[in-house]
Order: C-alpha cells, then sequence, then structure tokens
C-alpha cells in the first residue's frame, strides 16, 4: 500500500481515485477546486481531503493529478500552493491530463530539481474506461521512475506503457486523438450514407464490423448516433481543446494533418450548433 494524492476529481478523476482506495488498497488523500467534490469523493470512498494541492502533497509518495489544460497544470503545480512544493525527495508525480508536450518537460525538470519523479501519463478510454478501470496509459518519463508508479497505475488501467523520455506519453496521446478525429468523421459520413440510401443501418453495421472497417468508435457509438443522440462520453469541445494541441505541435514538428484540421473545423461547427458538449460522434449531426 502506498501513500497517494488524487488532485483533480472531475469526470475522469473522480472514478480513478475510488479505483487507486478500491482496487489498489492505496491510502488516498483527494484534492479538486470545488472543495465539495473533494468531500464527496471522501464520502463515497474514505480517505481524507486536502483544501490545497500542496496539502494534498506533502507526505505522499505518488501525487497523481488529472486536469484541464497546462495552464491548469501549471497552477496546481507550480503555484504558489503548488503540489510539488509539498513533495518530498523520492515521490513521484504521474499526470493524467491531456496537455502540451511542452508542458511535460517543463514539470519534468521541475520535479527533477527537487529530487521528484515526473511521468506524462495522458489516458484514453474516456468516461467508461475510468470509471470500469480499464484505461490505456501512454507514458513519458524515466525508466526507473515508471517502474514505481506502473503498479499503482494498474489499479485503473488495462494497458500502461512507457514509450520514451518526459513527453513521450503527451505525444502518443496526440497520435491517439489525431487517429479517432478521423475515424469518428469517416463513421458519421457512413452512417449518412447508409441512412440516405434507406437501409436498415443496424444490420450494415453488425455486417461490416466483423470486417475491415471495424473500429471502437463502432462499436461502442453506432446505435447512438443512428438514434441522433450525442450524450455519451467525451465531448466536442474538449476535442477541439486536444485537437488544437496536436495542431500546434505539427507546426513545430512539419508533420501535416489535412485530415485532423479539417475535422477540427467540422467540430467547430458542431460547437456553433450549440453541440460543445455533445459527445464528438455528434459530427453526424453536422451532415444532417
Amino acid at each position: 500500500m502506498a501513500k497517494v494524492a488524487f488532485l483533480g476529481l472531475g469526470v475522469m478523476g473522480f472514478p480513478m481515485a475510488g479505483h487507486l482506495k478500491a482496487r489498489g488498497g492505496h491510502e488516498v488523500t483527494v484534492y479538486n477546486r470545488t472543495a465539495a467534490k473533494a468531500d464527496l469523493w471522501v464520502a463515497q470512498h474514505g480517505g481524507r481531503a486536502a483544501r490545497a494541492p500542496r496539502e494534498a502533497a506533502q507526505g505522499q509518495d505518488f501525487v497523481f493529478l488529472c486536469v484541464g489544460n497546462d495552464d491548469d497544470l501549471r497552477q496546481v503545480t507550480l503555484g504558489a500552493d503548488g503540489a510539488l512544493g509539498g513533495m518530498a525527495k523520492g515521490a513521484v508525480m504521474v499526470d493524467h491530463t491531456t496537455a502540451s508536450a511542452d508542458v511535460a518537460r517543463e514539470l519534468h525538470v521541475a520535479a527533477a530539481a527537487l529530487g521528484v519523479g515526473f511521468i506524462d501519463a495522458p489516458v484514453s478510454g474516456g468516461q467508461a474506461g475510468a470509471e470500469n478501470g480499464v484505461l490505456t496509459v501512454m507514458c513519458g518519463g524515466d525508466a526507473p521512475v515508471y517502474a514505481k508508479a506502473e503498479p499503482v497505475i494498474a489499479a485503473f488501467a488495462r494497458m500502461c506503457k512507457l514509450l520514451g523520455p518526459a513527453g513521450s506519453g503527451q505525444l502518443a496521446k496526440m497520435v491517439n486523438q489525431i487517429c479517432i478525429a478521423g475515424l469518428v468523421q469517416a463513421l458519421s459520413e457512413g452512417i449518412h450514407f447508409g441512412q440516405k440510401a434507406g437501409l436498415d443501418v443496424e444490420a450494415v453495421i453488425e455486417v461490416i464490423s466483423r470486417g475491415a472497417a471495424q473500429s471502437w468508435q463502432m462499436e461502442n457509438r453506432y446505435k447512438t448516433m443512428n438514434a441522433g443522440k450525442f450524450n455519451f462520453g467525451f465531448a466536442v469541445d474538449w476535442m477541439r481543446k486536444d485537437l488544437s494541441i496536436c495542431l500546434a505541435e505539427a507546426r513545430r514538428n512539419g508533420a501535416h494533418l489535412p485530415v485532423t484540421a479539417l475535422v477540427d473545423q467540422f467540430y467547430s461547427d458542431v460547437q456553433t450548433m450549440a453541440g460543445g458538449r455533445w459527445d464528438t460522434s455528434s459530427l453526424l449531426a453536422r451532415l444532417k
């Protein structure tokens, strides 16, 4: 059993912290910017709520984070009452935020200066994956630090892998989001075409999902998409944040992402339809 803090109890962090307590058997302290959310977590799971990141991090073996973006991450780690200021030498920070590779490298350096390990570890699998404890975790950092963190991460992961030095986890998450963007647009077009052609879309998907067209998106979203329901999982606003990170990195490294840039604009169209909180499969609504 380890002493663990978890900072950020959103739709992902709340169940992830729960798995650290229930599955991992760890002693968990939680922090959330809205204190009532931390109090609710403690009421459900036990443990302790802290009122500031630094307080939450004090005396912990591991500090996990899952917040909104680069700015949130800097504030909760490097701010006047940030978590790094409360961490002891030899402790490990694991960041599950989807953020830039630059901020991951920045935090790796800041942590190392204090004798603290840092792993950037964005996740894939969505809210359902977090709730069921079957997330895919893409990691960047130093191998000895990763070796310490991986058994703890296992409480909510079905796949966890070190992919290179600091920032590599975030770069891998960018690959993940680039692939998803194109897949969702293609699936939306396929369902739209099938509906216009007068086909039984569910019957068609049942067949083609057993062939080369199969994907996670198809298996998990085609029924709700066909029904015109878009309240299942990762929101358009969040996807646009992630794609902006991908496109910014591509401008730096020279990668060409024409489809990703186009789909990002399609998601912008969905936002103008008041669909910012719809899930990413709502690209289909734009076609209608």
